[in-house]
């Protein structure tokens, strides 16, 4: 009853889900990967940082702008032939994580960074003081002070790229945005367009609850 009123089999709803969970899970393993070192050299790197680099702050600040500049359905397009040379094709669910990827590591690394920079100046110099070196500074003060405002951080990001995982589905990416654009959208079944978005707004839900609680943890034991 319920697959004749949304139009496709709950098997294939469910299908969609677990797509989007893994396009979600593995973009946002990688892009963090890659995100919280970029962030960490924006703050080290700055003018003002614990080692001030114009030259190597510049080139990655740019970068960073740049890659955010491009909305996520032309960086779709625009990298498709780089996309089939990492994953030897350009549509699927497998294609779509290396723009999500692209999407998400440059948002991780300038949330996080703008994290890191709401840590207390005085704490970096007190720490300066006792003698650590910028790694111990890093890890022992900058880190752990951040890390509420981190967990906030990656919960927006990850938010956000649930909607980016939305939109893969314009190149066939599979995913819950790809049942609503092929089975909702463009057969006019306004029933199982309502249903992605209840299912999308579930996830989004879950994650931000998840990402309030281990921020509300963190200030906690801070």
């Amino acid at each position: 009853m319920i697959d004749d009123l949304i139009g496709v089999s709950s098997e294939r709803l469910l299908e969609a889900s677990s797509q989007t969970i893994y396009m979600l899970g593995v973009s946002l393993f990688i892009g963090a990967l890659l995100g919280i070192p970029l962030a960490l050299i924006l703050v080290i790197t700055r003018p003002n940082g614990l080692r001030p680099n114009n030259v190597i702050y510049t080139i990655f600040n740019t970068v960073v702008n740049i890659v955010r500049s491009i909305p996520f359905v032309i960086l779709l397009v625009s990298i498709q032939p780089l996309t089939r040379a990492i994953v030897g094709t350009g549509i699927g669910t497998n294609a779509a994580i290396v723009p999500l990827v692209f999407y998400i590591a440059p948002y991780i690394g300038r949330m996080i960074e703008s994290s890191l920079l709401e840590v207390d100046a005085g704490i970096l110099e007190a720490a300066k003081a006792m003698g650590a070196n910028t790694w111990e500074i890093i890890r022992y003060f900058l880190l752990p002070e951040a890390k509420a405002s981190i967990y906030l951080a990656m919960t927006t990001s990850t938010v956000g790229l649930l909607g980016a995982t939305a939109m893969a589905g314009t190149i066939g990416g599979g995913g819950v945005g790809d049942l609503a654009l092929t089975y909702g959208y463009q057969r006019f079944n306004d029933i199982l367009m309502l249903v992605t978005v209840i299912v999308l707004v579930i996830f989004v839900q879950l994650i931000q609850s998840l990402g309030n609680y281990l921020a509300d943890r963190a200030r906690y034991q801070s």
